[in-house]
């Protein structure tokens, strides 16, 4: 799984050298934000549920149309799966907090999820709506400290300019 530390040494070693010392200063300053990530992460732990469901109902508030006939929240099966991603979505800004790096999102989430939306006439901009409404609805120090807060919006916007 790809984190700043994997990349640092593959980096180094594919070019045939020791780590230089400003990917040394990346790796460390990865390392002095590990505790604020695996807060986050812990927060999110703690109250996925909630995420979830207010994320999922405000791509449905945004999208009412998508519950039309025919489009892809058009049963009850489809809007619980179209929940199901937001939680799976969820999940790998939780792991990517806690690698420290966008691996987790890289690897399971982004290589190929606008060419699978569109095929299955999935709109990438609803998913995009939950995670904008969960990283819009975050408030610290309600919801956690202000750099967990930081880096938890820093995985929300990744996954929102991938999925934009």
């Amino acid at each position: 799984m790809k984190s700043v530390i994997t990349t640092t040494i593959s980096a180094a070693d594919a070019a045939g050298r020791f780590p230089s010392s400003s990917d040394l200063e990346s790796v460390q300053g990865n390392i002095q934000r590990a505790a604020a990530r695996l807060e986050a992460a812990e927060k999110i732990s703690g109250n996925y549920e909630a995420v979830v469901k207010e994320g999922g109902d405000a791509c449905f508030a945004k999208y009412p149309y998508l519950k039309n006939t025919g489009e892809a929240g058009d049963s009850q099966d489809k809007i619980n799966k179209c929940y199901r991603d937001v939680d799976h979505y969820l999940r790998l800004v939780n792991y990517s907090l806690v690698v420290g790096g966008t691996g987790p999102l890289d690897e399971w989430a982004i290589a190929g999820a606008r060419e699978v939306y569109r095929t299955l006439n999935l709109p990438s901009a609803a998913y995009v709506a939950s995670f904008v409404f969960t990283r819009d609805r975050l408030c610290c120090p309600r919801d956690m400290s202000a750099q967990a807060g930081v880096e938890f919006t820093a995985a929300l916007d990744y996954i929102i300019n991938s999925l934009s």
